[in-house]
C-alpha cells in the first residue's frame, strides 16, 4: 500500500506569510487559535491564515489568527553577492567511510561439517578442504 499526501487549498500557501481567510477558503466564521475555542466566532474577512513548519511534516499546518495576534510577516534576508564577500578557508569535502571488507565464505569440511581453519585442513577428520 502506497500512502499519499492529499492536495489541498493549505498547498498553495506561502510559509509564515499572513494571508486573509476569505480570500483562501470560503467558509463560516472561525475563531482565532490565540483567543482559544471559547472566543466568539469571528467573520473569515477578519481572520488571518499563517502556515507554519512542522519538524515531521513538509506540507506544515495552518492556523487562524485575529489582527491582535497575527504574528508578522517574515523580514526579508538581505541579498550577499558571494562574489565580492570575503572569501573563508577552503571548505573540506566530508571524509568517506572505510571500504567495507567483502567476507569470503567459509570453508566448510563436508564431512564434519565445521569450519575449516585457513590452513585448509579440518581439525577433526583431516580432510583437506580447497
Amino acid at each position: 500500500m502506497r500512502v499519499v499526501a492529499s492536495s489541498d487549498w493549505r498547498d498553495d500557501l506561502p510559509f509564515d506569510t499572513p494571508v486573509v481567510v476569505a480570500d483562501i477558503s470560503p467558509g463560516e466564521d472561525s475563531r482565532c487559535f490565540v483567543c482559544g475555542a471559547d472566543s466568539d466566532p469571528r467573520p473569515r474577512t477578519e481572520l488571518w491564515a499563517v502556515k507554519h513548519r512542522h519538524p515531521k511534516h513538509h506540507g506544515g499546518y495552518v492556523r487562524f489568527y485575529c489582527a491582535e495576534h497575527r504574528p508578522a510577516p517574515p523580514r526579508p534576508q538581505p541579498v550577499v553577492d558571494r562574489r565580492s564577500a570575503p572569501r573563508t578557508a577552503p571548505r573540506r569535502s566530508p571524509s568517506r567511510p572505510a571500504a567495507a571488507t567483502i567476507e569470503r565464505p567459509k570453508a566448510i569440511c563436508p564431512n564434519c561439517f565445521v569450519e575449516v581453519p585457513s590452513s585448509g585442513e579440518c581439525g577433526i577428520c583431516g580432510t583437506t578442504v580447497a
